[in-house]
This record gives structure tokens, C-alpha cells and sequence, in this order.
């Protein structure tokens, strides 16, 4: 396997996130798919793995309120077409496909090389290697999808960058027409305390993060054009929280309170 960047090697810590959830809390997701391939992890990540159970299953939410916004979008628009940026070892095809819908994943060369070794394309699904950020993406599925509803989904992946980038792509994005995104980010508050504490508790206190919302409202009003808010919430608001530790519980409601974590459903 290659040498993965830093924030590339972020790439693992959804998964031990999905594997933790589904030994211990499947109701809050189970994953098939991530334990099969948990033998096929570097094992010194599993033996070193420091996270405790409230950033495991920080991860873990993380996919089931994706897998929510998917399966609503494929209802809302079973013809709609799945592009995930920054898609790393992400199963979520394995979850929520519908049997017709087209399926991206868009990622860096190396780890979508990484990806195939482990998660080979299935038959709707094609995978991009390349910059989240340029628009080959958008000008490669528009080109096979002229009309077709899309939902980009952008998980774990904004925080890293500066605002105007992120802001960059929703804009350009939206002039390709009959586009939505979902995304997961922080608010101010938010993103001191990942800064200080939970980028240390995953092990990759050199990660940078830059990118936050405090308003989806005003962050729509920055993009411009057609966008609007679909949904605003609080992470955890659909996460169900029996069995869990108490700190783990607590530091939930915390985070909802302050709306520390959300996320966001723009039409763009």
C-alpha cells in the first residue's frame, strides 16, 4: 500500500468508526461490508487504535445521517444520481443502493488505487481519481447524466479547507443545474474543539482544519445563485443514544446544544 498523506490517512478513521458501531451498537449503524474488510486493515491501526467510544462513534454518525439523507434524496428522486467527494474506504453504495441508481466516488489517485484493492467497483458504480475541488467531476457526470438529479455528498472532508474553496465549489456547482449537497461540518465552537482535542483522540493532532459554518443561511446568501437550505440539524438528532456510556451520551447532547456539529442539505 502506498503512503498515504495526512489527511488521506483520515481515511481510516471512519472505518474503525463503522466496524466499532456495528460490533457494539449496530442501532446506530451496522455495516456488513466494513466488517468484512476488517482483517484486511493495516493491523497495527486496529492495535493502536486510541480512539474511545464517543470519537468512534462520532464517525459512525457521521455515515448513518448520510445514509439518511441518501435513502430520502433516492425516494424523493429514484432516478437522482450518488457522487461522494472525498469518498476514502466510505460502504455506503453497500447500504443504500437501490438497484438503479449510478453511483461516483471521487478521491485522490493513490487512495482511490488504495480503494479498488479493497472495495473493487460494482457495476453502477464508477470511481473518479482526481481533485474534489476541480470540475472534471461535475463536467464527467453531467456529460453521462444531462438531466439527472444529483446529491453530492461531502462527508468528514470541507473541514480541511479554507472557506473560499468550499464556497468556490458549491458556486460552481450550482451552475451545472439540479444539483443538492450534503454535507457534515462545525460551527465555531465546533471547530475549537476539534482543533483541540478530538483531531488528538484519532491521532492526527496534524491535521489542519479551517472550515466552518455557524449559519447555512448565510453560507447559501455566500454561494449566491439558486442555493437554499434544505436542512439544517444537529448531529446527533437522529442518532439513537440507549447502551451507550454516559460521557458518550453526554457529550452528544452537549454537542446538539450548541449545535457544535451539524449537518447541512443545500440546493444548489
Amino acid at each position: 500500500m502506498s503512503k498515504l498523506g495526512v489527511v488521506e490517512d483520515t481515511l481510516f478513521v471512519p472505518m474503525l468508526g463503522r466496524i466499532y458501531a456495528s460490533e457494539h451498537c449496530p442501532q446506530i449503524l451496522y455495516d456488513k461490508k466494513a466488517l468484512e474488510l476488517k482483517n484486511k486493515l493495516p493491523l497495527d491501526l486496529i492495535k493502536q487504535n486510541k480512539q474511545n467510544q464517543y470519537t468512534l462513534l462520532a464517525s459512525a454518525s457521521r455515515s448513518a445521517n448520510m445514509d439518511r439523507f441518501i435513502r430520502s434524496f433516492l425516494e424523493r428522486r429514484p432516478d437522482g444520481v450518488i457522487v461522494q467527494l472525498g469518498c476514502g474506504l466510505e460502504t455506503t453504495y453497500y447500504r443504500c443502493d437501490n438497484g438503479r441508481t449510478r453511483w461516483y466516488a471521487v478521491d485522490l489517485p493513490h487512495v482511490i488505487d488504495y480503494r479498488r484493492e479493497l472495495l473493487p467497483e460494482l457495476e453502477r458504480e464508477t470511481y473518479l481519481a482526481g481533485d474534489a475541488f476541480s470540475e472534471d467531476w461535475i463536467r464527467q457526470v453531467r456529460t453521462e447524466f444531462p438531466d439527472a438529479p444529483i446529491l453530492v455528498t461531502a462527508g468528514g472532508l470541507f473541514h480541511y479547507f479554507e472557506e473560499n474553496k468550499v464556497v468556490a465549489l458549491l458556486r460552481t456547482m450550482g451552475q451545472f443545474g439540479n444539483m443538492e449537497v450534503v454535507f457534515d461540518t462545525v460551527n465555531k465552537k465546533g471547530m475549537a474543539m476539534m482543533q483541540k482535542k478530538y483531531m488528538k483522540q484519532v491521532g492526527h493532532a496534524d491535521a489542519q482544519m479551517f472550515f466552518y459554518v455557524d449559519s447555512a443561511k448565510e453560507l447559501a446568501a455566500k454561494i449566491g445563485g439558486n442555493a437554499k437550505v434544505i436542512a439544517e440539524e444537529p448531529y446527533y438528532r437522529h442518532i439513537p443514544r440507549n447502551g451507550l456510556n454516559l460521557s458518550t451520551r453526554l457529550s452528544m447532547a452537549v454537542s446538539d446544544r450548541l449545535c457544535m456539529v451539524k449537518m447541512i442539505q443545500l440546493k444548489l
